[in-house]
Parts: structure tokens; C-alpha cells; sequence
């Protein structure tokens, strides 16, 4: 232990040497310095010029190629200034050397077309990296590494972590994508939440975060690496605080000279097989991320800004194929709002304050009691200040600096000038929208679709034989979902019946006797084994069982990851163990195989008009029509059970409609199909079904945004854009310029407003979900709206009763509500 506490000491040393550079800030720049990234214990510091950014995270595999410029766009319009993403080390090595880097890996494509719209990236090289995709992204086949434990001060494992890691800082080096090449990569992550895992490795924990940091550091790329949830990161490496309420949780940096980062701000959360959304509201994200700023922070990330599609078996264990639809961009990459236009307004509000909060003096001022201001003033008299009401309860008066503030409950205001509130982060004054979807074409005809019936394998027909029972990740090494345990035994019984019990760590079961379905069972996400149990029929002699295990990912996370296991464990049957008899086992299914879901393979097989009743185990394909026009597309799913579809040979990802939720609905029954992957006609879709849903009740869908509606009262903030116009004049008091609370309806990009459903200059009740008239309306409002708006794509309506042409009920506050349809 003093050994290792020496040349823990020791590589400190070493790393402030070499990272001494970082820990200052610059008064001085000549060309060369231009370029690289530094830091202080303030902000990064880019080009000279300390910085307040705000990132998301967009993940490449978790889209497409045609959809990356879309998304990008859309998030600088929402004052990004940084798209932050993964490496993901399965996608790019599936086999020991050989790397891919095409279509959906194309890692590079991506980072240069963040580069061309003029935003910055935060790469998370990892290569763990968990983030809900199977076995945390490392390759399977490291599990079959002598000797290997992963995440560990392991020479196997850092061996071929180094190699990867090197791989990866090349390529983008290759490419001068660094910024101190000139490239858009401001920062790297080496490792990724080891702290929560790192006491299960004892005294091989802390010597690995020291090498995985003298590692990244000594790459020399010119910016700055960080680790997140590391408290101890060492030397020049930023520690980083992942969560939703780092304003509150994060200790902070673990050095004066570092800056306070917070590289995940969960807009959402993952979603599980047989669990409902976790909504988050705009609001919440807005007062953590604002605190967070209050107290310093000078990087915020949204994880996820853009969740996306986990495609093929991507998905880690019971993950649904939808990632984070609550994100800003949905699954599909519309804008869902208002979480996108909230937070918009907070980006545009924080920035306005960047001279005081970057180079101003903090004070922390006590305005109540659950109450406080975070004030930060240059000498110069430049000041803003983030006044904070902490009371999740009620709404408080307070008063700073002579003046008096309504702040609403758990809400935080902004004033860029300590005296004007441009922002709060409770009154939300952007738009809501909602989501439509359209049955373009179904499926509900015998004529459209054919089967091929998957055959139930038997003991004759294996090539593996192992005595006793296999683990199904070492054998199967991930190559499929499905793993067939198959046994041959002899029952002399006259009685028919017999109890089939068998226990399982894998996440699903079909259990076959003698070819004939017998039963099912799975476990959850948060309950990986279960059991089966089951009477079965048997017939006097010789029976074979056939047990299908199936796997809904790989574990994501946790210590010694390597060692995790599936599959089945023990079987009964009667009273008779077979756990130890002779098996054969086969890995995939013939279908799989062959790659009948392709073009290439479909007709390896003999195809077959659908025959009734549905089975287990079938193959359905069928051709279809792209819908017309841009809107994204989806399959839904409704009338299956569980499998896993391909669209012209590209899988969109496992299905599970029959896993309900506590409320007796599916997690997810629409599942995205890209434009990308579709051509006009013949496009051919082939579904994997294990159970016995229906395919005639399949149908194509398209998503739009086609109801937009907007919401204001007296209290209510003028748009920030208001305030950045007259600001840039030289005036920032807001209050010269008359400017009222505005309902801006925005139509998302090609389609203009069609119809207002409702307009309601008054008091209207309600909400956008529901309203109706109040005793307080405008007999002006519908046509006022309706000449402001029909046929354009956006409009801007004041809360002003001489717009609506006069006070339809002077001394009553008034509200202003909007809903329209775009087409």
C-alpha cells in the first residue's frame, strides 16, 4: 500500500507538470495558442476567450447519415454550441481487427458535419461507455481474452482498451479534427463513471484510473480530457458531474484550477421493456441547469438531446428500442415542445450574462429563507444576477436591490442587468406541440404477406454437445439473440403428463416437447431470472425437449461485467433433473442464418401463403410503398407479440409488444423506419415473430407535428429575442421597449399553419390540452389571429388589447391562447 500510495503521489506530480499549462488562464496569445483549448477553474478557454457552452448529446448509430444535418441544425437553433457523443467500440471492432466505419459508423462524417454548421464536439471515446447499449459498448469478443477483466489494472484489458483508444485519437488526428488542429473537438472523455464501480476492484481500481489517465493525457492532442462521476480525477483530467440535479449534487471540481462541468443532464430517461416514459418537464430542466450555472458551472450537456433508434440488437438488456423520445428532438428528431424552445429561451438568457458570470465577482445574498441570489459583478458596474426560489410549494416575493420579484415555486430568474428579469425558468412562454400519426397503408390482407414456419430444433440435429448446461453469452458470443438448448430423454410413465420446471438467467424462454409448443416465461429489467414452470405432455419412450433462450440485449453495466451470464440453469422434469445429462445446442435460428430478412438470402427458403392459427416462431414478409412527402415513418406494431423486423435488410429493432406496463399498455408500438433506408417502391419487410401476433394488423405510419398551440398571461415574459435586438443597440432595459408576452406559433420546417382551432384573447380556461372560453373573450380574437397567421409558417401574436382592437373586460388580467394546425 505505501508502494502504491508512492507512485500515486509521484504520477501527480507528473500530471500537474504536463498539465500545468491547463490550470491558468492566458492573458497572451500569439497564433500558435489560437487554436488550443485550455481552462481555468472558471470555463474552458477557447481561442483566448473563456466560454459558457451548452452541448447535447447526438449519437451517430442512433440515426442516419441523412438524418445528421437535420438534427444538427435544429440543435444549434436551439443555442448549442456543442454536439457531444460516444464511440461506440462494438460497432466499430464486431471482430478482433477488424474495424468498421461505414454508413452509421461513419464517426467522422458525423464530426465534419457538426464541424461545417459551426458548432463544436465533446468526444467520449470511453471505450466503456454504457449509455443502454449492449454490454456498455465493448466487443463481445474481448470476453474470451485470457485473463481479462475488464475495467481493471488488467494487462489484457488495458492492452486492447490502449490500442483501441490510439486507434480512435489517430483517426480524428489523421482528419485534424482536434482544435488544436483547427477541428471542432474541444474535449475528450477517457473511461466513463468508473467511480461507482471502482471499490469492487479493490486495490486494482485506483492504479487503473491513473493509467487510463496518463494514457489520454499523454496522447498530446491539445484539449482537455475528463472523467465524469470521478471525484479523484487525476492531474490535469476534469472530473465531471452526471445526473439530473448537479446544480445540487455535484462537490464540484476536484481542483481550483478546473472548471465545473456536467457532461449528462438527463432530459429523460432510458425506458425498459414493460416500463412507461419518464417525463421530465421543461421547467425542471431549466431551474437545475440554471443553478448549475448560478453556482459556476460553466459546461452543460443535455443527455440525451437527441436519444434516436437503438437499431438491430444494439439495445443493452431489456432496453426498448426507442432511446430517450422525451429528449428535445424526439425519436423521430422533431422538435418536442417546449422542453426545445424553453430551453432555448435559458441558452439565450445565460448567454446574455456571459461577461459577468465569466469574469465578474460571485456573491451569494440570502433573500429568505428557502430564498438566496447568485450576484456576479465586474467593478466596472457590469452585472447579473440568478435569483432563486428553492420553495417547491408556493410562489414568494422578494426583494433585491430595492426592487420586488414574484418568483414562482422552484423557479430561478434571470437578470442580465440585476435589475430586469429577462427568463424564468418556471413561466414557460414557448409553444407546445404534439405529435400525429397517419395509417399510410396496412397489411390487413392474407394476399400481402407470406411465412416461413422457423422448424423446432431437436437432439439429432445439433453439431455442439456439451455435458451439462452451457452459459449462453460465452457460447453464442452475441452472434444472435437465441440460443437452442436441446435434450433427448426417456419417460415410461402410462400418465401423460409431467411437471417441466426450469430456471433461467436469460431474459426470455419458449419451452418445446416433441416439437409442440409447451410455454413461455421472461424476466424483467430489474429481475433477470425466472422460471418456468409448466405441465407438458409426453409420450411413453423417448421425448425431446427443446428449450429456445433468448436474450434481449447484454448487460450494460456493473463490475466485472465479463463474468456475467444466461441462458438456462437448471431443468426438471417430473422429478428428474437433467441440468447434468448430454445437450445439444445450436446458436441462432435458420432464418437468421440464411438472411432471409435480405434480399440476398430470401429465397434460401421455401415461402408459403399464411396459414391459420398464427405460430410460434414464424417468418412474415412483404413489400410496401414509401410513403410520400418528408414526414418520418414508422411501423406499428400493435396486433404482434415479440421478435425483431428488417426493412431491405437493415433490422429497426426488437420488438416486444406483449410486455405491458403496470397499466396494461406496451413500453412501445411504433418503431421508426428512416427515410434512409427506404427507396420509392418494393421495399421488402420481414418480420421475425416469437410469439403469435397477428401481421395483418401491421400498418405504416408517418409522424408530423401538426397541432401547435401557445400560452400566455400578464406575468408572463416578452420573448427573449426582444431583448437581444435592443441589446445589441447598446439598451438593455428591457422595459423601454413596451414589449408584451407574445404566442409565436411555429410550424416545423415545409408546412404552414392550415387552420386555428381555437384563439382566445381574454381569460380563457384551460390549457393546451384542454381549454375553452372564459367569461372575459374577444370577439376580435379568431379573425385577428387568422389574418396574422393562416399561410405562413410562423406568426407572432402580442398580449395587447389595442392589437386585438381594444379591452373586452377592463381591470381582469389577461391571458392569450393559440391552438393551430399545420399542414
Amino acid at each position: 500500500m505505501l508502494r502504491l500510495l508512492s507512485c500515486y503521489w509521484c504520477f501527480m506530480l507528473f500530471l500537474a507538470v504536463i498539465g500545468s499549462g491547463r490550470g491558468h488562464r492566458h492573458e497572451h496569445h500569439d497564433d500558435r495558442d489560437h487554436r488550443n483549448v485550455t481552462y481555468e477553474g472558471r470555463s474552458l478557454i477557447i481561442n483566448g476567450h473563456r466560454k459558457i457552452l451548452f452541448s447535447g448529446s447526438i449519437h451517430y448509430p442512433r440515426s442516419t447519415p441523412q438524418m445528421w444535418p437535420s438534427l444538427i441544425a435544429k440543435a444549434k437553433e436551439g443555442g448549442l454550441d456543442v454536439i457531444q457523443t460516444y464511440v461506440f467500440w462494438n460497432l466499430h471492432e464486431p471482430q478482433k481487427g477488424q474495424y468498421d466505419f461505414s454508413g452509421r459508423n461513419d464517426i467522422i462524417r458525423f464530426i465534419k458535419e457538426i464541424q461545417s454548421q459551426g458548432l463544436y464536439v465533446c468526444l467520449r471515446i470511453g471505450p466503456f461507455i454504457e449509455s443502454e447499449w449492449t454490454y456498455g459498448g465493448l466487443p463481445i469478443w474481448l470476453h474470451d481474452v485470457a485473463g481479462i477483466v475488464f475495467r481493471s489494472d488488467n494487462k489484457p484489458y488495458k492492452y486492447y482498451m490502449q490500442r483501441f483508444v490510439t486507434k480512435i485519437v489517430n483517426m480524428m488526428k489523421s482528419e485534424k479534427l482536434y482544435a488544436s488542429q483547427g477541428g471542432p473537438i474541444i474535449l475528450s472523455q477517457i473511461e466513463n463513471e468508473y467511480q461507482t464501480i471502482e471499490p469492487a476492484f479493490h486495490e486494482k481500481g485506483p492504479p487503473y484510473v491513473l493509467w487510463a489517465a496518463k494514457m489520454a493525457v499523454d496522447f498530446h492532442t491539445g484539449v482537455p480530457w475528463v472523467m465524469c462521476k470521478q471525484d479523484d480525477a487525476p492531474g490535469p483530467v476534469i472530473n465531471a458531474c452526471n445526473g439530473m440535479r448537479c446544480g445540487e449534487t455535484f462537490k464540484g471540481p476536484n481542483s481550483p484550477n478546473k472548471p465545473s462541468i456536467w457532461t449528462e443532464d438527463w432530459t429523460s430517461f432510458y425506458q425498459v421493456w414493460g416500463g412507461k416514459p419518464y417525463i421530465r418537464s421543461a421547467q425542471d430542466i431549466a431551474f437545475h441547469v440554471a443553478l448549475f450555472i448560478a453556482k459556476n458551472g460553466s459546461y452543460v450537456n443535455y443527455y440525451m438531446y437527441h436519444g434516436g433508434t437503438n437499431f438491430g440488437r444494439t439495445a443493452a438488456a431489456f432496453m426498448i428500442t426507442g432511446y430517450y423520445d422525451q429528449a428535445p428532438l424526439d425519436e423521430y428528431g422533431l422538435v418536442r415542445e417546449p422542453k426545445w424552445g424553453h430551453l432555448k429561451e435559458l441558452h439565450a438568457a445565460i448567454k446574455l450574462c456571459s461577461r459577468p458570470l465569466l469574469t465578474g465577482t460571485q456573491n451569494v445574498i440570502s433573500l429568505g429563507q428557502l430564498q438566496e441570489a447568485f450576484v456576479f459583478e465586474e467593478t466596472s458596474g457590469v452585472c447579473a444576477a440568478f435569483l432563486v426560489n428553492n420553495d417547491e410549494r408556493k410562489a414568494v416575493t422578494v426583494l433585491f436591490r430595492n426592487i420586488s420579484y414574484e418568483l414562482p415555486r422552484k423557479s430561478i430568474s434571470i437578470l442580465p442587468d440585476c435589475k430586469t428579469v429577462a427568463f424564468n425558468t418556471e413561466r414557460v412562454s414557448t409553444q407546445y406541440n404534439k405529435r400525429s400519426k397517419t395509417s399510410n397503408l396496412k397489411f390487413d390482407s392474407d394476399e400481402k404477406w407470406e411465412e416461413y414456419r422457423e422448424a423446432i430444433l431437436n437432439f439429432d440435429n445439433t453439431l455442439l454437445r456439451a455435458e451439462g448446461l452451457l452459459d449462453q453469452i460465452s457460447a453464442a458470443k452475441d452472434a444472435s439473440d437465441y440460443f437452442w438448448y436441446t435434450f433427448r430423454f426417456h419417460y415410461n410413465s402410462s400418465n401423460a403428463q409431467a411437471p417441466l420446471d426450469v430456471q433461467s438467467h436469460g431474459h426470455i424462454l419458449h419451452a418445446f416437447v416433441n416439437g409442440e409448443y409447451t410455454g413461455s416465461a421472461h424476466g424483467s429489467h430489474d429481475n433477470v431470472s425466472f422460471t418456468l414452470r409448466n405441465t407438458v405432455h409426453l409420450r411413453q419412450g423417448t421425448n425431446d425437449g427443446a428449450l429456445l433462450s433468448v436474450t434481449v440485449g447484454l448487460p450494460d453495466s456493473g463490475a466485472f461485467l465479463e463474468r456475467k451470464v444466461a441462458g438456462v440453469h437448471r431443468v426438471r422434469v417430473q422429478d428428474k433433473s437433467f441440468t447434468n445429462c448430454s445437450w445439444g445446442y445450436q446458436v441462432g435460428l435458420i432464418g437468421e442464418k440464411l438472411q432471409i430478412y435480405s434480399n440476398l438470402g430470401l429465397n434460401k427458403v421455401l415461402w408459403s401463403s399464411i396459414r391459420s392459427p398464427t405460430r410460434q416462431l414464424t417468418w412474415y414478409k412483404t413489400t410496401f410503398r414509401a410513403p410520400a412527402g418528408n414526414d418520418p415513418i414508422a411501423l406499428n406494431l400493435q396486433s404482434m407479440g415479440k421478435g425483431e423486423a428488417w426493412v431491405n435488410g437493415q433490422s429497426i429493432g426488437r420488438y416486444w409488444v406483449s410486455f405491458k406496463t403496470s397499466k396494461g399498455n406496451p413500453s412501445q408500438t411504433r418503431y421508426h423506419v428512416p427515410r434512409g433506408f427506404l427507396k420509392p417502391t418494393g421495399n421488402l419487410l420481414v418480420l421475425l415473430e416469437e410469439e403469435n401476433g397477428n401481421p395483418l394488423g401491421i400498418t405504416v405510419d408517418t409522424i408530423a407535428i401538426r397541432k401547435v398551440c401557445g400560452h400566455v398571461t400578464n406575468s408572463h415574459l416578452p420573448p427573449l429575442s426582444s431583448w437581444l435586438r435592443h441589446r445589441q443597440r447598446g439598451d438593455t432595459d428591457i422595459k423601454k421597449f413596451g414589449k408584451k408576452p407574445t404566442v409565436q406559433p411555429s410550424c416545423p420546417l415545409g408546412k404552414k399553419i392550415s387552420k386555428i382551432v381555437f384563439a382566445s384573447f381574454g381569460n380563457p380556461d384551460g390549457d393546451c390540452e384542454r381549454y375553452a372560453v372564459g367569461s372575459c373573450h374577444s370577439s376580435h380574437s379568431q379573425g385577428v389571429v387568422e389574418r396574422a397567421c393562416m399561410g405562413k409558417s410562423r406568426c407572432s401574436i402580442p398580449l395587447s388589447s389595442r392589437y386585438f382592437g381594444g379591452d373586452p373586460c377592463p381591470g381582469i388580467h389577461k391571458a392569450l391562447l393559440v391552438d393551430a394546425q399545420c399542414r
